[in-house]
């Protein structure tokens, strides 16, 4: 069945604390995120909270790729949503990478998927957690 986007909401915990509180480096992050996945970026938009704690968004003309900190934790919730043939995995794979999370959940939705009555909706695809770089699936 077609679908119009790919929707992957993570969850990383662990991360590095100061990264998370750093607006330049996770807009950079961010960025190459979307150019690794080979997205096209439109525009940047970031804010840093007082007293810390980042929120942003990359809008690239498939979708975007958002996120939002709690440095104080060490967690960052972020969300890459793609159409067309980009992948978002590519891109969450990459920022949890660098935001050295010790350990990431991710639910892979597929968004925009048309009945045969015309009705729109959306399908949980996978949940999946990633430990110190073990990969358990949680839904087949």
């Amino acid at each position: 069945m077609r679908t119009e986007g790919k929707h992957i909401i993570m969850d990383a915990s662990g991360c590095a604390p100061e990264l998370l509180n750093d607006l330049d480096y996770l807009r950079t992050l961010l960025v190459d995120a979307a150019r690794r996945a080979n997205a096209t970026v439109l525009n940047v938009a970031f804010h840093h909270f007082t007293p810390q704690g980042v929120s942003g968004v990359v809008v690239i003309s498939e979708s975007h790729l958002s996120i939002h900190t709690w440095p104080e934790f060490g967690y960052a919730a972020l969300d890459f949503y793609t159409c067309g043939d980009i992948d978002p995995k590519v891109a969450c794979e990459y920022v949890a990478k660098e935001l050295k999370a010790t350990y990431v959940k991710t639910t892979e939705i597929a968004r925009g998927e048309v009945s045969e009555e015309g009705k729109y909706s959306h399908k949980t695809l996978s949940v999946k957690e990633k430990v110190y770089g073990e990969e358990l699936s949680l839904l087949p």
